[in-house]
């Protein structure tokens, strides 16, 4: 069975940090593009970086570029998204997915993140 779980959220003031994680099970996760995504309220989800299995290689949406860093530990079944110089426009909730083919699939059940002014 299939587990997807993120954790790190909380409130934090503008400015501040948080890490997020990802951690799953029930798949072969080292094998899946992992990305993270985010939906505030009223607004559609939005893509926010993902991290890929092959080279490693990374996309972040222009929003975080340089404020967020995406990372795995295939050995931990994690990927972890470190935020910094966080916006109260980052406030959302956040959610992984592993890219399956063209779909992403395999959700979590988000954590919110508060960014307060």
């Amino acid at each position: 069975e299939v587990h997807v779980v993120e954790s790190g959220g909380g409130l934090v003031q503008a400015g501040g940090s948080l890490r997020l994680s990802c951690a799953a099970s029930g798949f072969a996760f080292g094998d899946y593009t992992i990305g993270w995504f985010r939906q505030a309220p009223g607004k559609e989800r939005e893509g926010v970086s993902s991290i890929s299995t092959t080279d490693g290689s990374k996309y972040y949406a222009d929003s975080v570029k340089g404020r967020f860093t995406i990372s795995r530990d295939n050995a931990k079944n994690t990927v972890y998204l470190q935020m910094s110089s966080l916006k109260p426009e980052d406030t959302a909730v956040y959610y992984c997915a592993a890219l399956d083919g063209a779909n992403w699939d395999y959700w979590g059940q988000g954590t919110q993140v508060t960014v307060s002014s």
